[in-house]
């Protein structure tokens, strides 16, 4: 590492970068890690970057993946800024001490937004307060929607995946010159982010690439094709065009992320329908990465960080204001969520007799969040041949409706709770003492592979982060989760959610569609 005038300066395998100091840290941003997949490239696997000459600028975040914004609603709560430019497969490093021999520990950082929205540009992914606790923080863009995840018979599937890891590939291969490990490198990822991590892990071809990993709010799965061909065939359908990559290729962007937000409002984490995920392909993805890491031990050297929020749902339905029209389903939005999650009647009769006060919202929200997300995670924990670590995010916003709701966490994580992004989902005076537990746990990790709690075994210790600060408790969900493997499974039904008898419940499904199908998981 150098430095001149204006910041430090690192060479990269494919050429000279120059960052910046802020507060003593060394930031290089919008790095190119691929060439940019336009032109030939498009929906084809990465391909390396050309080198270039002399020191390249890396003061400022790079193009972000092309993504269409964020409902009205959604928008409120979630930060999502749009950097044009066709250079989208770049990244950015914090780093304490740029320069070979430091040999620091490196947290790759896998943003969320249903793999179909956001960046490595959300302010509330600052690496700063990792860089500053010894850790180097990495943070990546990637390809997003039919881009990324579309499934095309003249085009390779899953090129977002294939993007994620060649800058997984590049981190190995360049972080030494940044100041860290490329043998201490934690995978670190939230809601779409955290699905990535579990199908990279599964992945033969991150062998020795990944020491550690933490999954926050996603668990490992691959989607059915038929899934993922329906809404590209219903795009094109919309466009009158050819289902296939040459001809959306052709289609000016803007038109196509338009058609990509009308057709994915009816894709939702509580109904199912359409959706962009990561397929099994043969190759990248050959098996079920749920399967791949419980039935095989797939990633059995590597130490892993899990866990969720106490009300995930809660971000699906308040910003619509569908709580109180889903209480008002009662059973037919019962009935709608024992479809979609395969389960008879003891089950939503279990999480009724367990939580006597609840709503059907609240009902409905835990036993679709079991079944997506907490169930895998705990399937996971258990079949895991290495150390695993266990947490709950228990929190409430400030914000009325919002509980320990999905995405909430991030800003403790990352100590960056005062930034006003993070403020759009906290609200003020978020506890620092929470904030600084939380974050510390994550640099412990990243740094020993320990956390600060027990690790998992047959007594389930979960780490519980709460106002008044972190207590352990042993199967705080074990409970509900016995419902699942007690209960029969009925035959996958054709229709996701029975039609809703009277004209006010009818629209209150319709409407539960158009907000929850803007943020699948």
């Amino acid at each position: 590492m150098t430095a001149d005038r204006t910041g430090p300066v690192v060479t990269t395998p494919h050429g000279a970068v120059r960052g910046r100091y802020e507060r003593g840290i060394a930031v290089f941003r919008g790095i190119p890690y691929a060439a940019a997949p336009f032109g030939p490239r498009r929906f084809r696997p990465p391909e390396p970057p050309e080198p270039w000459d002399g020191v390249r600028d890396a003061g400022a975040f790079g193009p972000t993946a092309p993504k269409p914004p964020y409902s009205e609603a959604f928008a409120r709560y979630l930060s999502d800024p749009e950097i044009p430019g066709e250079d989208c497969l770049n990244l950015n490093v914090w780093t304490p001490e740029p320069g070979p021999g430091a040999r620091l520990p490196v947290l790759v950082w896998l943003h969320g937004g249903a793999l179909t929205r956001g960046s490595s540009a959300v302010p509330v992914y600052d690496g700063g307060h990792f860089a500053r606790d010894g850790v180097v923080f990495v943070s990546v863009n990637y390809r997003l929607g039919v881009e990324g995840y579309g499934l095309f018979p003249d085009a390779p599937p899953n090129p977002g995946l294939r993007d994620q890891l060649a800058a997984l590939s590049w981190v190995h291969t360049a972080i030494g010159a940044f100041g860290g490990d490329p043998d201490r490198i934690t995978l670190c990822g939230q809601s779409a982010g955290a699905i990535s991590v579990g199908a990279l892990l599964a992945a033969p071809r991150t062998r020795g690439l990944i020491r550690r990993a933490v999954l926050q709010s996603g668990a490992p799965e691959a989607v059915d094709r038929d899934k993922v061909r329906r809404m590209v065939r219903r795009m094109a359908a919309r466009l009158r065009i050819p289902a296939t990559a040459e001809a959306f290729a052709a289609v000016d962007r803007a038109l196509l992320l338009r058609t990509q937000a009308e057709v994915g409002r009816l894709s939702s984490p509580l109904l199912g329908g359409p959706a962009f995920g990561i397929v099994v392909d043969g190759e990248l993805v050959p098996r079920d990465p749920l399967k791949a890491l419980t039935e095989d031990g797939a990633a059995g050297g590597v130490d892993l960080l899990v866990g969720w929020t106490r009300d995930e749902y809660r971000l699906w339905l308040a910003p619509g204001g569908l709580v109180e029209p889903i209480d008002r389903l009662g059973a037919v939005a019962l009935a709608g969520a024992m479809a979609r999650c395969r389960a008879g009647h003891e089950v939503p009769r279990g999480y009724r007799a367990l939580h006597p006060d609840a709503g059907a919202a609240e009902t409905v929200g835990q036993m679709v969040t079991d079944h997506l997300l907490r169930l895998p995670l705990h399937r996971l924990a258990d079949a895991h041949p290495g150390a695993s670590y266990v947490y709950e995010f228990a929190w409430p916003s400030r914000l009325p409706g919002l509980g320990a709701c999905h995405a909430l966490e991030l800003g403790f994580v990352f100590g960056t709770g005062d930034a006003p992004e993070s403020k759009r989902l906290a609200g003020e005076d978020t506890p620092p003492q929470l904030c600084e537990a939380m974050h510390t746990a994550w640099v412990r990790f990243a740094t020993t592979g320990d956390p600060g709690w027990p690790a998992w075994d047959a007594t389930h210790p979960v780490r519980v982060f709460d106002d008044g600060g972190p207590d352990l408790v042993h199967g705080p969900r074990d409970a509900e989760f016995a419902l699942w493997s007690t209960a029969p499974l009925p035959e996958p039904s054709r229709h996701a959610v029975p039609r809703a008898p009277g004209a006010e419940l009818a629209a209150a499904m319709r409407r539960l569609r158009r907000s929850v199908g803007t943020l699948r998981r």
